[in-house]
Order: structure tokens, then sequence, then C-alpha cells
């Protein structure tokens, strides 16, 4: 008879045998490998492979509280305070990346130098990130002194220095804030720097400040003691906005061939904006400023641009230029004023001369051709004061005198269509009531 209770025991051993022999094979050798037992854990090092700025790895000098000699990644672990003649952080080497980790860098109450700054010329790729510099009497973020190429200050914010954040040659700043500085907010005195997403307000001179072949895109200028922004030559601005810059107070002003784009500049205490000769302007508006709207050298082009309320004249250009598909309302002298050589074309102009003398559109010179205007509710509708113009295809309407216009011009026939010209219309067709059929023919309605 079998016994099945050891028949039972059995079957169990072997089972377990098998799933023993199964562990041991899938955990591997119990015997260490061979050579020294080593540790399996990161080295402080490998956990943050960065430098902490302090006075072990970074000591000051005279004239430093802390001094960066070689390149590599630096970052700071706690608020730093300024003493009196000395910088914050001093930087002498290229290569160089500070994170400031949201920490403040606070200058003494008086006689601090920079918060940061580069003391060594013609360094390259230096990087100031993520936090604040405040109340340094010689500057907050100077990398521009000792011209660093290639720098970059990002998601820093500067206040109460002297120069807010300076940069130099291909450089950029890059989501900044500069407000109550002594000096200009942001400055790139040197070629082919980029200004992004920045605000600057409320300093003692200019908010930014760029040199030729720079970019100023997405950035806030307001309250200034002198021009909101201002660039060199060969520039670009675009989506920008220039208020109440009081002083000088003109919100952009650019030298020669820099484009203008959907900017914004209100309520400066002088233009709104003011370009140097062969600059374009397109989709922009300028209003309630003390000064006129937009104000150009020769050879410009403005194209969809709004200027309202200004004290001046709306749009006041040199000669050569281009003035088209442009709204200029309530201005209190001209509308739209220039000189010679130049196309007044396809513009809607209301109610300039406003509290003042203007009129809508206003020729001073000759040789311009000045078409398809629409021009109401001026003291003068279209006003040409020398000889050798074109005014074909405009129309007036309830200005104080429509045309005024002297001799020895090619003019197109103005008709006069002031009194009702047509039946009341309900359909499909009605009759011409323009009362012309010339191509270039002007109306007064």
């Amino acid at each position: 008879m079998i016994n099945t209770t050891n028949m039972k025991l059995a079957v169990f051993f072997a089972a377990l045998g098998t799933v023993i022999g199964a562990m041991a094979v899938s955990a591997g050798p119990l015997d260490p490998p061979a050579g020294p037992v080593a540790g399996t854990y990161k080295t402080l090092t490998e956990v943050e492979p960065r430098i902490a700025i302090n006075a072990a790895n970074t000591p000051g000098d005279s004239d430093s509280l802390f001094r960066i000699t070689q390149p590599g990644s630096y970052y700071l672990t706690g608020n730093i305070t300024g003493v009196i003649g000395k910088h914050g952080i001093e930087i002498a080497a290229s290569g160089v990346t500070i994170d400031l980790m949201g920490f403040d860098l606070q200058g003494a109450p008086t006689g601090s130098l920079h918060g940061v700054i580069v003391t060594v010329n013609n360094l390259t790729d230096i990087a100031v990130v993520n936090g604040s510099v405040r109340n340094w009497d010689g500057g907050g973020v100077d990398l521009g002194s000792f011209v660093t190429h290639n720098g970059r200050v990002e998601n820093v914010r500067v206040s109460g220095t002297g120069v807010g954040i300076s940069i130099g040659p291909s450089s950029q700043v890059t989501n900044c804030t500069a407000y109550l500085n002594g000096g200009t907010g942001i400055l790139a005195p040197f070629v082919g720097c980029t200004v992004l997403n920045c605000t600057s307000y409320q300093n003692a001179y200019y908010g930014i400040q760029v040199s030729s072949d720079s970019t100023v895109l997405n950035c806030t200028a307001y309250k200034n003691t002198d021009y909101g922004i201002v660039t060199g030559s060969g520039c670009t601005i675009s989506n920008c906005t220039a208020s109440n810059n009081t002083g000088i107070g003109i919100g952009i002003v650019t030298g020669i061939g820099c484009t203008i784009s959907n900017c914004t500049a209100s309520s400066n205490t002088g233009h709104g904006i003011s370009t140097g000769s062969g600059c374009t302007i397109i989709d922009c508006t300028a209003y309630i400023n003390t000064g006129n709207g937009i104000s150009t050298g020769f050879g410009c082009t403005i194209t969809d641009c709004t200027a309202y309320n200004n004290s001046g004249h709306g749009i006041n250009t040199g000669s050569g230029c281009t003035i088209a598909d442009c709204t200029v309302r309530v201005n209190v002298l001209d509308g739209i004023r220039f000189v010679s050589a130049c196309i007044v074309r396809n513009n809607t102009c209301a109610s300039n001369g406003n509290t003042g003398d203007g009129a809508n559109i206003h020729a001073t010179g000759n040789d311009n051709r000045i078409e398809g205007n629409n021009c109401i509710t001026a003291d003068r509708g279209i006003d040409v004061d020398v000889a050798g113009n074109i005014i074909v295809r405009n129309t007036c309407s309830g200005n104080t005198v429509n045309w005024d216009i002297v001799a020895n011009n090619v003019v197109g026939p103005i008709l006069d269509r002031t009194a009702p010209a047509s039946a009341a219309i309900s359909g499909n067709s009605a009759p011409d009531s323009t009362g012309s059929t010339h191509p270039n023919a002007n109306f007064t309605y």
C-alpha cells in the first residue's frame, strides 16, 4: 500500500527544489567580482557639478567680494550684501555662467561698486541668469565696460543701480526688468545685440539703448527720463511699447535704415516715433504724444499706421517718402506733412488742426503724388504750398477749406458733390451720381 503522506512530501520538495534553482539562476553568482570593493554612490561633484560661489571657491580681492578666475558653471547659495568700495561678483575668465538661483545681490547703502562685472578686456561666453541685483552705485550687471563678446543676461531684475544691465557685442538680454536705475536701464552700446521680452521703466536716462544691427523685440519702456527705446542704424524694433517717457521724452528713436513694426508709442513728452532716413514703419500706433506722432528723415516708408491726438503733426516726413494706408486723426497741427518727392496714397485723415491750425494733408515742396486720400473736417483738406505736384482721386468733405492748392500743379478735376447726388437706392443697381467719368477726378462731397 502506497504511503500518500510520503508521496505528497516528495512532490513538495521536488517543486521547492525547482523554485530555488530558478531563483539561483536569476540572482546570478553569489561570489563578489574580482578586484577591490567599490561603492555605487555618487560623489557630491556628480550630484552638483557646478561650483558654489563662496569664500573658499571664489575668494575676492581688494575690490570684490567674490572673484571668478576659471571657466565653469557657478551658482549662489544665498543672498549677497555688498560692502563699500567693492564689486559683488567679479569675473576674470571666459566661459563662465553664473546662476543667481533666485537670490538677491544687494549693494551697501552707499559706496558699493557693481553687482556683477567683467573686469578683463574681450572675454567671451559669459552668462548671468536668474536673480535680482539692486542698489549698487556703479551698476547692476556689467558685461559691457570691458567689451565681453557673446554674453547673456537672462531672467534678472535690476534696480537702484547706475546703469542697470550693460552688454558687449553680439550679446543678449532676455526676460529682464530694469527699473529705478540712475542711468540707462538696459544698455547695449556695441553692434549685433538682441534685447528680448524685457521691461525698462523709471530709469534716469534711456529705457533701452542698442547700437547698430541690433534687435529689440517684445519690450516695454515707460516713464524713463529721456528716450524710451533708442537704436543705432540697421536695427529691427518689433512688438514694443514706449509710453510716458519724459524730458526729451521720445518714445522710440532710431538711426538710419531701421525697421519698426507693430509698435505703440503713447503719452511721451516728445515725439512718439522718430527715425533717421531710409527707415520702414509698419503697423505702428502713435497717440497722445506732446510732439509729432511719427517723425522721419528722408526716403522712409510708412504704411498701415495710426497717428491720433498728438500735439504736433500726426505724421511728419522728409523728402522721398511713401505714406500709405494710414489713419491720421485729431492731431493739433497737420495730419500728414511732407516735403518733396513723396507718394501720399490711400490715407484716411480727419479732424486734424484740432484745437490748433492744420491741414489733413500738407505738401510743403514739389514732385509729390497725392492720390486716393480721404480728408474730412480739418482747417484745410489738402494744402499744397508749391507748384509741381500731382493731385488725383482724392476726396474732401467738411473742411473749413477743402482744397488749398497754389497754381501750376497737375490736378485731376475737382467735382463739387456737396449737394445730394443720388436718389434713394434699394436693389441691385443705380445710375452714376459722381458726375464724372474722369479716371483722376477728385471729389468734394
